[in-house]
């Protein structure tokens, strides 16, 4: 009798395919076949952009390679004692530059809990760490520029603060009683929790954490490659199909307006942190205001998916909305002032 219970052979091969570079495969034939003088523009625009940006990412691939060699992500756990406005403070600083994947973030963020953090100081943590880290500064400073970069860094800073604050001034309200979910047994996946890791800055001398040096920074070489790829030929599109006029219209122009759409708009729409700077780009190009762009990728960054579900597993349902309302809120205030500073 025939075995039934394993999976097709087509369904097997299409779960193993990565979706992100078969869009990227997809993307220059269907131009091909609906406009084909385009095509190949299309490609060679892409990957030019992909190549100016190349020193960034191979920048930032070798940074979260060393944060993970040698351990340095356990500093952060040092950073959450003391008193709570302190902690605040430190967890806003510290989030800005965490190299966690999103799936890390719930073992060290549910041991800071466990070891009495206070819900304000891991806000500020929650809210910023998603809006940038080393690999993300250098990828936006070559796609958005230093300014935008360093205004970015700011912005998460100052998030990370404004959230901690608030859930600090409101901790008696219902909103914030009793917040976490419980317990779940079952892991992440990402590996031990950074939590207990001790750094060992001459990390060459040992041949596992050299693996590890390789291993991170191979893994994240891919990850940017992928979705740049996909990022820098959607933005080449955009640019060359979508007017600048109806950019200009919904996202353009002077005043709150704009930067509020973008902000609204930006919180479902966010693809990826990396892949929505050439994304930007292009959509400022077309017309949309410094000030909006800014609100778009702080808004994005706080709901995107990784960033959002890290949240979720932690927490119960009414403290996860007052995450995604601090972040929109504090997204449209980054841009009013990016707006006014970049005018």
């Amino acid at each position: 009798m025939a075995d039934i219970s394993s999976p097709a052979p087509l369904p097997r091969l299409w779960a193993r395919i990565d979706k992100v570079w078969l869009i990227v495969a997809l993307i220059p034939l269907i131009v091909l076949v609906l406009d084909p003088p385009a095509a190949w523009p299309t490609v060679t625009d892409a990957v030019d952009a992909l190549l100016n940006t190349l020193p960034f990412i191979l920048f930032a691939v070798s940074a979260i390679g060393l944060l993970k060699a040698t351990g340095a992500e356990g500093l952060l756990a040092e950073a959450f004692k003391g008193r709570e406005l302190r902690m605040i403070a430190v967890g806003a600083l510290a989030g800005g530059l965490s190299p966690f994947c999103s799936c890390e973030v719930i073992p060290f963020i549910a041991a800071l809990l466990a070891a009495g953090a206070p819900l304000s100081a891991v806000m500020a943590f929650w809210l910023s760490s998603p809006l940038m880290d080393p690999a993300m500064f250098a990828i936006t400073a070559g796609g958005l520029g230093w300014e935008f970069a360093i205004a970015k860094t700011a912005s998460a800073v100052a998030l990370g603060l404004f959230g901690g604050l608030a859930v600090m001034a409101l901790k008696g309200s219902a909103v914030f009683a009793d917040p976490l979910k419980p317990a779940d047994k079952k892991g992440c996946g990402c590996g031990p929790s950074p939590f207990k890791s001790t750094p060992v800055w001459r990390f060459w001398r040992e041949a596992p954490r050299m693996a590890a040096f390789r291993e991170a920074a191979l893994t994240n070489l891919v990850f940017l490659l992928k979705w740049l790829s996909l990022a820098y030929l959607l933005e080449v599109l955009m640019i060359r199909y979508i007017p600048a006029e109806t950019v200009a219209a919904l996202v353009g122009g002077t005043g709150p307006g704009p930067i509020i759409v973008a902000a609204l708009v930006g919180a479902p729409a966010y693809l990826n942190g990396y892949a929505a700077v050439p994304l930007v780009a292009g959509l400022i190009e077309q017309g949309m205001s410094p000030g909006a762009g800014m609100a778009f990728v702080i808004a994005g960054g706080v709901s995107s998916i990784p960033a959002a579900v890290a949240v979720w597993a932690l927490v119960k349902p009414r403290v996860f909305a007052a995450y995604i309302t601090l972040g929109i809120t504090g997204a449209m205030a980054a841009g009013l002032a990016w707006g006014a500073i970049a005018a």
